[in-house]
């Protein structure tokens, strides 16, 4: 059924920042939803079917309200509001976005974007072992990043240590040239690139030259006790059930872990189970464990991203059929 709906916006400049320049959040709304809408000085006439200009009201009135408190909104906070309220109407934007985790040295400040990085930020607050298990693109490393070094800005922790498996599980190194840091630097510089995202180059050479910051392969894990650190496992789902059980054993007193993995890209031989698959059955009824499960939905990296989850899910069911 056919409906229209005009909303009133009473402050112009507000008024211009929700519509984005050129109207362009207005079209991402027609785009994304399928409705029309029409702007009127600082009014907006929304036409198209009953949910659609329901969830198109409320999309436009929580940005406002967003804007009203002084969060500035861009192209893709409006994308991810109509996801989020699209699947939850009763959501309040607020609380997910103005979540504020950690500002950056380019005075960005990171906030989460959906109910489950909302989810997975307060768990990584409350709990000392966090798992984050998703697809690529939702945020699991980059939060967790976020988070660690907002505890060590605050002195919550004295160190940080980003890890994860070197090639294959087995880190198996010997045919690449080099000293061991030549040959595993390739494999960590996705942490390199995150960290460098939130801090100064400068600055995080200086950490990383006093160790106050340390990325290092998961083999350099054993044997260790980590005290008063914030340790990331990144690849999780590349450990084994042994790596990962000597992992999670070398948590001190006064430290956080948080270990992420996507279990549906495993590059373990056949026949290798999966550490981070065991650990989510193992693990799963300890109460000072969080386990936080993303999904396509959570996907914060070019839209396209999303469509090629689900297209290798398709045809993966096709397979199983």
């Amino acid at each position: 059924m056919k409906e229209s709906k005009k909303l009133v916006f009473p402050d112009p400049d507000l008024m211009r920042s929700l519509c984005g320049e050129h109207n362009v959040n207005m079209q991402l709304l027609e785009k994304n939803i399928g409705i029309s809408v029409h702007v009127r000085g600082n009014a907006l006439l929304l036409e198209g079917g009953d949910w659609e200009v329901e969830l198109s009201e409320t999309v436009l009135t929580q940005l406002y309200g967003l804007l009203k408190a002084n969060y500035p909104v861009y192209l893709n906070d409006v994308e991810y509001a109509i996801r989020v309220l699209s699947n939850d109407k009763s959501i309040d934007l607020k609380k997910i976005f103005m979540d504020e985790v950690y500002i950056s040295s380019k005075k960005k400040i990171i906030t989460p974007k959906t109910s489950n990085q909302k989810k997975y930020i307060d768990s990584i607050r409350n709990y000392d072992i966090v798992f984050g298990i998703g697809p690529a693109g939702t945020g699991k490393t980059y939060l967790a990043m976020a988070m660690a070094m907002a505890s060590l800005v605050k002195k919550d922790v004295s160190r940080l240590i980003l890890t994860r498996p070197a090639v294959e599980a087995g880190e198996h190194l010997g045919f690449l040239p080099g000293d061991l840091y030549e040959k595993v630097n390739p494999y960590l510089r996705p942490l390199y690139d995150a960290l460098h995202d939130m801090m100064d180059f400068e600055n995080a050479s200086s950490l990383l030259d006093q160790g106050i910051i340390e990325v290092a392969p998961l083999a350099f894990m054993r044997g260790r006790t980590l005290n008063d650190a914030f340790v990331i496992m990144d690849e999780a789902q590349n450990v084994t059930s042994e790596q990962m059980k000597m992992f999670l054993t070398r948590l001190g007193f006064s430290s956080k872990a948080v270990i992420t993995g996507d279990i549906t890209q495993t590059d373990l031989p056949e026949g290798k189970v999966s550490g981070l698959i065991e650990a989510a059955k193992i693990l799963g009824g300890i109460k000072g464990i969080r386990f936080v499960y993303f999904s396509r939905d959570d996907v914060v990296r070019h839209p396209l991203v999303q469509e090629i989850i689900d297209a290798y899910e398709n045809a993966g069911n096709k397979r199983r059929i």
